[in-house]
């Protein structure tokens, strides 16, 4: 069951540069590159998500591990007004439709919560309709473009408890 899948997971807080983080960070970059023809996540642009922004003391970047092997990782930032933002969320093609992004964002929203963030936003682009439809399922709701991320479709937020 999808469920299970998704328990089986066991999630380390990495640095977004250490080999495993860094591995599942390229390849979340290069899907959107392709998915989004060419789209440049580091472009001067874009949102930034690097080890300074997704490292301590406001972010911090999980990875999760399904019998010692890297299967998702995403990162958490502060925003300026004191809410967080979820970055670089990613799961393996392998482990999808398993139960693992939504373990994953549970994980991220709990870590946020454990470094004091009441409330988490997050975005996806127009070409991951599933991406919007996963997040407003478990209670992310439209919001204005709080990031100016140029390629984001959808904008969410949700009041954690």
């Amino acid at each position: 069951m999808a469920s299970e899948q998704g328990a089986s997971l066991e999630f380390r807080h990495v640095p977004v540069d250490a080999a495993d983080a860094a591995a599942l960070v390229s390849a979340m970059v290069a899907e959107m590159r392709d998915l989004y023809d060419g789209l440049d996540l580091d472009a001067p642009d874009m949102p930034k998500a690097g080890p300074a922004e997704l490292g301590p003391p406001g972010g911090t970047f999980l990875v999760g591990y399904r019998d010692g092997i890297p299967v998702c990782g995403g990162g958490i930032k502060a925003l300026p007004d004191g809410a967080c933002e979820i970055k670089r969320m990613y799961v393996v093609p392998q482990a999808r439709r398993a139960g693992v992004a939504r373990a994953l964002l549970a994980e991220l929203e709990d870590a946020a919560r454990d470094l004091g963030y009441r409330i988490c936003r997050l975005d996806t682009g127009s070409r991951q309709p599933h991406a919007q439809a996963f997040y407003e399922s478990v209670g992310y709701r439209r919001v204005g473009n709080f990031n100016n991320n140029p390629a984001a479709a959808f904008h969410g937020e949700k009041r954690l408890a």
